[in-house]
C-alpha cells in the first residue's frame, strides 16, 4: 500500500549529491482518490502495467471498498445502483440518468454508465439481521434523488463492489443512496460528527483480485485496515472474513 505522492518520490528520488541510484522502472497501474486508503498497484514492467490498466478498463478486475457513512438508515441490506456519469456543465461529477448514457453534454463530455453493488455491513455497530441482509435489489437511477435533510441520521457501514471504474463512483453513489460517506464534504458528506471533525472522508480501497497478467494464476491483494475501521469492524470481525 502506497500512496501517490510517495510513489512520485520514488520516481524523482535521486538519493542526494554523490549517490548513484539504481532504481527499477515504476509504473501505476491503478490510482486512489486523494484521502482514499487502501491497495494500489505499482509495476516494474511497462508492459505488464499496460496489460493491467487494459484489465481494469475491460473491468476485469474485481474490487471491493468499505465506506462509513451517515445517513438514514436503507431499507435495503444490498442493493445495485445503476446509472450515468458524467461531468456537469459546472465540470463538476454528478450521477445521471442510466437512459442518458451514450448523450453528449453541453462541455462536450459524453455520459457514461456507471454500476456499484452495495452490502450493509452495520448500522449504529450492530449487524444489520438476516433478513435485512438477504434482501437484494437493483436500482436503475432515472430521476434525481430528494434526500430528507431532516431525518434522523446514523452511522452505516458498507462494503462497495463498483463493476466499472467511474471517477468518484462510489462516493457519488453513496451520495445518491442519501448515505454519504463521513468526512466527504465534496458529495454533501458530514464534516463535524459527535463533536469531531473529519478532514478526509472515510473510504478505504479493501482488495483487488485479478488474473496475473504473466501466469495467468489468481492474485488477491488486501490492504491493512486504517485506523477508523479497525474501530468499525473490531465487533465485527469475525463475521466479515469470508
Amino acid at each position: 500500500m502506497v500512496s501517490f505522492l510517495v510513489f512520485q518520490r520514488l520516481k524523482s528520488w535521486n538519493g542526494g549529491p554523490g549517490t548513484q541510484v539504481n532504481l527499477p522502472e515504476l509504473h501505476l497501474a491503478n490510482r486512489l482518490d486523494r484521502d482514499t486508503s487502501g491497495v494500489m498497484v505499482i509495476t516494474k514492467s511497462h508492459k505488464v502495467a499496460g496489460k493491467l490498466v487494459k484489465a481494469f478498463t475491460d473491468h476485469k478486475v474485481r474490487k471491493t471498498y468499505i465506506a462509513s457513512c451517515v445517513g438514514s438508515t436503507p431499507q435495503w441490506g444490498k442493493i445495485t445502483i445503476k446509472s450515468g456519469h458524467g461531468r456537469s456543465k459546472f465540470g463538476a461529477w454528478r450521477v445521471y440518468a442510466a437512459s442518458d448514457v451514450g448523450q453528449t453534454l453541453p462541455g462536450g463530455s459524453v455520459v457514461r454508465d456507471m454500476e456499484t453493488s452495495f452490502e450493509i455491513l452495520s448500522v449504529n455497530g450492530q449487524m444489520p439481521s438476516g433478513s435485512e441482509k438477504d434482501v437484494g435489489n437493483v436500482l436503475v437511477v432515472e430521476e434525481k434523488n430528494l434526500i430528507d435533510c431532516d431525518v434522523k441520521k446514523d452511522e452505516i457501514l458498507v462494503r462497495a463492489y463498483p463493476r466499472s471504474g467511474r471517477t468518484h463512483q462510489i462516493r457519488l453513489h453513496c451520495q445518491y443512496l442519501g448515505i454519504s460517506i463521513r468526512g466527504d464534504v465534496k458529495y454533501e458528506g458530514v464534516y463535524d460528527w459527535k463533536g469531531r471533525t473529519y478532514d478526509g472522508h472515510e473510504l478505504h480501497a479493501e482488495t483487488l483480485s485479478f488474473e496475473h497478467p504473466v501466469t495467468g494464476g489468481p492474485v488477491r491483494i488486501e490492504a491493512p485496515w486504517p485506523m477508523w475501521m479497525s474501530q468499525a469492524l473490531q465487533p465485527l470481525k469475525r463475521g466479515l472474513h469470508r
